[in-house]
């Protein structure tokens, strides 16, 4: 890489025998120091408002060169310091009471979902998806995706689900489409409220599939299945303890859940501070050492975990090079400094993927130890069996 500083003054780093080529131009004296001190945040923000340039390189190729240096970003004493600091004010950081978890969820889900249509697939899928050989589609590693969580479930037709963070509504209509299950959906965002109530309307599905206004702390139904996904980063540590507890008050006793969420492969930590500033408030990926102690304390037995490595690296792809085919219309409905910013998310996850410690995890869990069969072939005998809609019950 070859940082041009707001002088004018070339500075070469690296051997530059392999990788990518980088060339960036600093526009502001003062960004050093501030990429010193706060290197995400700086670099971010830095990007947002234009004073940093990439004359040589795309913004994928800075990141990834970012992300395979982290090590000794971490390693240098204001960094150690940085971490330590977070991880001390983590806690305040994730505040997810009730009122506060509200405001979280709308700074991100409530955008308009034109914007979500310019990225995502056709049915909003915004969760890592499910890449089987890595030839696939993005619509159709959704499908799996979806498909994979249900031979998880072992749903059948009738069966009362709970879905923890309900999204735009795909994965409930599914489970109502494919398994006949009767689905409770729990959201805290009004825009996708709407949406969801509405396709279900129109998938003639509104007397099997309900989408609700509702914490997951507020419900006191009891169900055979509880499924979330891309929900439990919204949590927080603080909260932990109490997300599996109500797990467990709500399931049947002979019920399944399965919590499917973004991790670290990495000890405990904190959020990434311009991810925590202009995209998730209050959002956390948690190491599996911090989720398995919370899981232990209510009770629940863990019946199965997968880890899931490279497919969001593959997912977030998909979704960068759709943001920037529609990125004119993205201006429209917002504005450039918006689409920096979104374009940098996007990429920065990536990133993070592909070079960080960040995985995703499929957690299954159980009141019972024998709630689900005793080895992991039910999974793809399940998604394997042909289910047709017209077969289930009404």
């Amino acid at each position: 890489m070859t940082v041009i500083d707001a002088t004018g003054r070339l500075h070469p780093f690296g051997p530059g025998d392999s990788g990518p080529d980088v060339t960036v131009r600093l526009c502001d004296p003062l960004l050093p120091l501030r990429i010193l001190l706060r290197p995400s945040l700086a670099l971010g923000e830095a990007y947002m408002d234009g004073t940093i340039s990439i004359e040589k390189g795309t913004l994928r190729d800075l990141l990834h060169l970012c992300t395979s240096n982290l090590e000794a970003l971490d390693q240098h004493p204001i960094g150690a310091l940085r971490g330590e600091l977070d991880r001390l004010l983590r806690r305040l950081q994730q505040d997810n009471r009730l009122a506060r978890a509200r405001a979280n969820i709308a700074h991100h889900y409530d955008l308009s979902g034109a914007l979500y249509d310019l990225f995502l697939d056709r049915d909003r899928q915004y969760s890592c998806a499910y890449f089987q050989t890595g030839a696939e589609s993005l619509e159709d590693a959704q499908e799996k995706k979806k498909h994979h969580i249900m031979a998880k479930l072992l749903l059948e037709p009738g069966m009362r689900v709970l879905g923890v963070g309900s999204g735009w509504g795909g994965l409930a209509l599914e489970m109502a489409q494919t398994a006949g299950a009767d689905v409770t959906g729990l959201t805290l965002s009004q825009e996708q409220l709407a949406v969801a109530t509405e396709r279900a309307v129109t998938a003639g599905l509104s007397s099997r599939v309900r989408f609700v206004m509702r914490n997951y702390r507020e419900d006191q139904g009891t169900y055979d299945r509880i499924v979330s996904v891309g929900m439990f980063e919204h949590v927080g540590v603080a909260h932990y303890r109490t997300y599996f507890d109500t797990l467990r008050q709500r399931l049947n006793p002979e019920g399944i859940a399965l919590v499917h969420a973004i991790g670290r492969a990495d000890p405990p930590g904190s959020t990434d501070p311009w991810l925590r500033k202009y995209i998730f408030p209050g959002g956390y990926c948690p190491a599996l050492s911090e989720v398995l102690a919370a899981v232990e304390r209510s009770g629940l037995w863990v019946t199965d975990i997968e880890i899931l490595r490279l497919h969001y690296a593959e997912t977030l792809r998909h979704w960068f090079e759709r943001f920037q085919a529609n990125r004119d219309r993205a201006k429209a409905i917002y504005d450039e400094r918006f689409c920096r910013m979104w374009e940098f998310y996007l990429a920065a996850c990536e990133a993070a993927f592909r070079n960080g410690p960040m995985m995703v995890f499929q957690l299954q869990l159980a009141r019972r130890r024998d709630a689900v069969p005793l080895t992991r072939d039910y999974i793809t005998d399940w998604e394997r069996r042909d289910v047709r809609a017209e077969d289930v019950a009404p």
